[in-house]
C-alpha cells in the first residue's frame, strides 16, 4: 500500500460519521442500558420486611433433615413492605454489609440484571456497601478470584445477555475440600452474604453453602437460573412457588424466531425438511413453548414419549392377569414410523417438506435405549470384572463389540441362563444405526456411566426415518401427490388426454380431491409401462408419453433435510422485556432476604403466569425441597429437575392441535410467527405462553369445580 493510500483510508476511517456507525456502542444498546424495570409493589417503599408462611408445607427428606439439619427448618418467607420501621430495623437495614455473587452454570439471559438490583438497592441502603462479583464460576470462590463491582460496570451491562460481567463456570463445590477452601474465602473477605445464580446442582451448593458457614454468620441465598425451564418449584400440595427459572422466556423466544423463519424458508420452496434439535436434556420445556410459538409440523415431547403404550401390544396380551412391559413405553423404531407417517402425509398433499423440532434429550425417555443403557453397562462391567481386562481394549471395532453381543445372546439361550441380552435385544439394536451402535458401546465415564451428552440425537433419529422412508418409498406409500389441475393442464398442453390415464395412474383419481396419488404399484419407470400397456392405452414396446413421465417422475419424492442446534445462541441473547423485569426483581429480592437475616433461601417471584402487578417476591426454604437422587452412580441429595407436566394446560393444548399444525391437508400452513424480540412496545408478549395458558387452565378449573359444587 502507497503512503498517499494508507493517509486517504485513515483519514477516512477517522470520519465521525464512519466512527459512529463502527462503534461498539449503538442506540438500540444505549436504550437497553438506559432502561429501567419495574419494580414490584413491595418494593416500592424504603424498607421491606419477611414474615414466615407456614400455610406452604415441604415433605422433607431424613437425609436432608440429617446433612442440613439448620436449613430444614426454614419456612417459606413472604416480603412485604414496612411502612413505619423501627430504629433496629433501619440500624439493621443500613449497617455496611459486603455481599459476594457468583454465576455457577451455563449462561442465562438476565443474570446481569439480578447484579444490577442487587448493587442498587444495597447502595440504596448504605453506600458504602460493596458487592463483590466471584470470577469465573465457584472456581472463583474456591480460589479467592473475586472482582469489586462498581456502577461504572454495573452500568455497562444493564439488561443484557450473557454472564460477561463476571465469567461463569461449571465447577462444584462437593467435596470437604472445596467446602473449606470456599469457606475460607467468604471469611478472608469478610462476607455477610453469599449468593449463588445457578441451576438446580448450583442451589444445592446452596444450600450446603448455607449449612456449613451459619456458625460463620456468612448467609447464603440461591437464585433459579436455568434455560431449559427444569427449575420449578411446587410445595407438598402441589402450590406453584416458582413457575419458571429466568433465562427461559428469551431462550425459547430466540429458538422461536429463528425456526419461525425457517417455516418461512420451508413454506417458500417446499424444499427441505428442516430438523430443530432445542437445548433441553433432561426435560421438554423448551420445545413445547417452540411448538406454541410457531405452531412447527410435528415437535416431540419426551415426557409424552415416555408414557406412551402401544395399543396393539396391549391387545395382544392375553387376559391371564399379566403384565406385558413391551408395551409400556416408546421405541427407538416406533418413534421412527410416528415421524415417517407425518412425512408421508404432508407428501400426499403435495408438502413434501416440514419443520420437526426435537429436544436435545429426547432419547433419555425412550425406554429400550435406557434399558440398554442400563444392560451394556452390566455387560461390560461384569466381563472387566471376571477377565480382568478392559472391555474397550478387547473390542477396539464395533463389530467385534457386535459379535460379543450375539455370543452371549446364543450362549445364554442354550445353556438357560439369565438372558440379560437376548435374541429381542439383538434384533432391536440392530435397527440402531451403526453410528448409535457405537455409541451406546462407548467407553463410559469415570462412574460408570454412558455419556449421553456425545450422542447426535437428531442424526439417531433421522437416520432411521430416512431409512423407513426408504422402505416406503420401494413399496409404492411415500408418494408425493400431484396436484389436479397440474396434471389436467399438462397432460392437455401436450395433447393427451387426461380421461384416458387418470384412472390407470392415480388410485383416488375419482375422488373429489385437490392431489391424485399414484397407484402403489406404480414404482418406476418400469411398473408405469407395464400398467399402461396392461390399459391398452399405449401398444407395446411404443414409448411412454413424456408429460405422463413427468407426472411420475414428479411424484417421486426427494427426502431433504437440513439440521439446526438451537442452544449457544439463545443463552447468549439479550432478555426478553419479561426477564429483564423478572431477574431485576429477583435482585432485590436477594437484597431483602439478606437484610432481614434469611439463609438457605432460594430467592423466587410467585404468580409469574399472572399480570406484573400479581407477582410476589418469596424466599423458598432450599433443603426442604430436596431428595436423593442418583448422580454419577451413587445416591446424592438435590433439588429434583421439573419435567413437562403431561395434564398441564399448556401441554394438552399442543396435544391437541397436533393434527392442525402438521397440517396435511391441501393448502397453507397454520405456523405462527412471533417476531423477533422486542425489548419493549404493546405488543411485546409480557410472558411464555407456556405460563399464560397453565393460568388459563387454572381459573377454568377453579370455576368448572366452583359450578360442580
Amino acid at each position: 500500500m502507497t503512503e498517499d493510500k494508507a493517509k486517504l483510508i485513515n483519514g477516512f476511517i477517522t470520519k465521525a460519521g464512519v466512527r459512529e456507525v463502527t462503534a461498539a456502542s449503538n442506540a438500540s444498546l444505549d436504550e437497553r442500558r438506559s432502561y429501567q424495570p419495574p419494580r414490584c409493589d413491595v418494593f416500592s417503599g424504603s424498607y421491606s420486611c419477611t414474615s414466615p408462611d407456614p400455610t406452604y408445607r415441604f415433605s422433607v427428606d431424613h437425609e436432608a433433615e440429617r446433612l442440613l439439619p439448620d436449613m430444614v427448618k426454614n419456612k417459606l418467607l413472604r416480603i412485604e413492605v414496612v411502612e413505619s420501621p423501627d430504629e433496629n430495623f433501619k440500624e439493621n437495614y443500613h449497617r455496611k454489609r459486603t455481599i459476594g455473587i457468583v454465576f455457577s452454570g451455563g449462561p442465562a439471559p438476565g443474570g446481569h440484571n439480578v447484579i444490577a438490583a442487587l448493587f442498587d438497592a444495597a447502595k440504596a441502603a448504605n453506600p458504602s456497601n460493596r458487592i463483590l462479583g466471584f470470577m469465573m464460576g465457584p472456581d472463583g470462590i474456591i480460589d479467592n478470584q473475586v472482582t469489586e463491582i462498581t456502577r461504572e460496570r454495573v452500568d455497562a451491562y444493564r439488561n443484557l445477555g450473557g454472564f460477561g460481567m463476571i465469567k461463569t463456570g461449571r465447577a462444584k463445590i462437593d467435596t470437604e475440600e472445596k467446602m473449606a477452601l470456599s469457606r475460607n474465602t467468604c471469611k478472608q473477605l469478610g462476607l455477610d452474604a453469599l449468593v449463588v445464580v445457578g441451576g438446580d446442582d448450583s442451589n444445592t451448593n446452596a444450600a450446603f453453602l448455607a449449612q456449613e458457614m451459619a456458625a460463620d454468620d456468612i448467609q447464603v441465598i440461591g437464585v433459579p437460573k436455568t434455560i431449559d425451564g427444569d427449575v420449578q418449584v411446587r410445595d407438598a400440595d402441589g402450590k406453584v412457588l416458582c413457575a419458571m427459572s429466568f433465562g427461559f422466556h428469551t431462550a425459547a423466544r430466540s429458538f422461536s424466531q429463528q425456526i419461525s423463519n425457517l417455516c418461512t424458508d420451508c413454506s417458500s420452496d417446499m424444499k427441505y425438511w428442516h430438523i430443530c434439535k432445542v437445548m433441553g436434556r433432561s426435560a421438554s420445556h423448551l420445545a413445547l413453548e417452540v411448538a406454541l410459538q410457531t405452531h412447527a409440523n410435528m415437535t416431540l415431547i419426551g415426557e409424552d414419549l415416555a408414557e406412551y403404550v402401544d395399543p396393539d401390544k396391549m391387545a395382544a396380551t392375553p387376559k391371564s392377569g399379566s403384565t406385558n412391559f413391551g408395551a409400556y413405553g416408546m421405541t427407538l423404531r416406533h418413534l421412527s414410523r410416528v415421524v415417517c407417517d407425518g412425512i408421508v402425509r404432508r407428501a400426499a398433499v403435495g408438502k413434501n417438506c416440514g419443520v420437526l423440532v426435537i429436544p436435545e434429550g429426547v432419547l433419555e425417555f425412550i425406554n429400550e435405549i435406557e434399558v440398554f443403557i442400563l444392560k451394556l453397562n452390566t455387560i461390560i462391567a461384569e466381563y472387566n470384572k471376571t477377565h480382568d481386562q478392559d472391555f474397550h481394549q478387547q473390542f477396539l471395532r464395533l463389530e467385534d463389540k457386535l459379535d460379543y453381543l450375539r455370543d452371549l445372546a446364543r450362549c445364554l439361550r442354550q445353556e438357560g441362563g439369565v438372558n440379560i441380552w437376548n435374541s429381542h435385544d439383538d434384533e432391536l439394536f440392530n435397527d440402531i444405526p451403526p453410528f448409535f451402535q457405537e455409541g451406546l458401546l462407548t467407553e463410559r465415564d469415570a462412574h460408570g456411566n454412558f455419556q449421553f451428552s456425545l450422542v447426535e440425537t437428531d442424526k439417531v433419529i433421522m437416520g432411521m426415518v430416512r431409512d423407513h422412508l426408504d422402505v416406503l418409498r420401494e413399496t409404492g406409500t411415500y408418494k408425493l401427490g400431484i396436484e389436479r389441475n397440474f396434471y389436467t393442464n399438462l397432460l392437455k398442453r401436450d395433447a393427451v388426454d387426461p380421461e384416458h390415464y387418470g384412472p390407470v395412474l392415480f388410485s383416488n383419481y375419482h375422488d373429489s380431491t385437490d392431489h391424485l396419488l399414484i397407484r402403489t404399484e406404480i414404482i418406476s419407470k418400469k411398473t408405469l409401462k407395464q400398467a399402461i400397456e396392461k390399459a391398452k392405452l399405449i401398444p407395446i414396446d411404443s414409448d411412454i408419453p413424456a408429460a405422463i413421465v413427468k407426472i411420475y417422475e414428479k411424484s417421486v419424492p426427494k427426502f431433504k433435510t437440513q439440521t439446526h442446534f438451537y442452544g449457544y445462541d439463545g443463552r447468549g441473547s439479550n432478555p426478553t422485556e419479561f426477564d429483564c423485569r423478572y431477574t431485576y426483581n429477583l435482585g432485590l429480592t436477594v437484597f431483602s432476604l439478606i437484610t432481614n437475616g434469611a439463609t438457605g433461601q432460594m430467592a423466587a417471584i410467585m404468580n409469574l403466569e399472572k399480570d406484573f402487578s400479581r407477582w410476589m417476591p418469596i424466599g423458598i426454604p432450599i433443603a426442604p425441597l430436596m431428595h436423593l437422587e442418583e448422580r454419577k452412580g451413587k445416591l446424592a441429595l438435590v433439588l429434583e429437575k421439573s419435567l413437562v407436566d403431561l395434564h398441564s394446560p399448556a401441554f394438552q393444548v399442543v396435544r391437541a392441535f397436533r393434527e392442525k399444525w402438521l397440517s396435511a391437508i391441501p393448502g397453507d400452513d397454520n405456523y405462527r410467527l412471533p417476531g423477533p424480540i422486542r425489548f419493549a412496545g404493546a405488543s411485546e408478549e409480557t410472558r411464555p405462553i407456556t405460563l399464560v395458558l397453565n393460568d388459563l387452565g387454572r381459573i377454568d378449573e377453579a370455576r368448572f369445580d366452583e359450578a360442580r359444587g
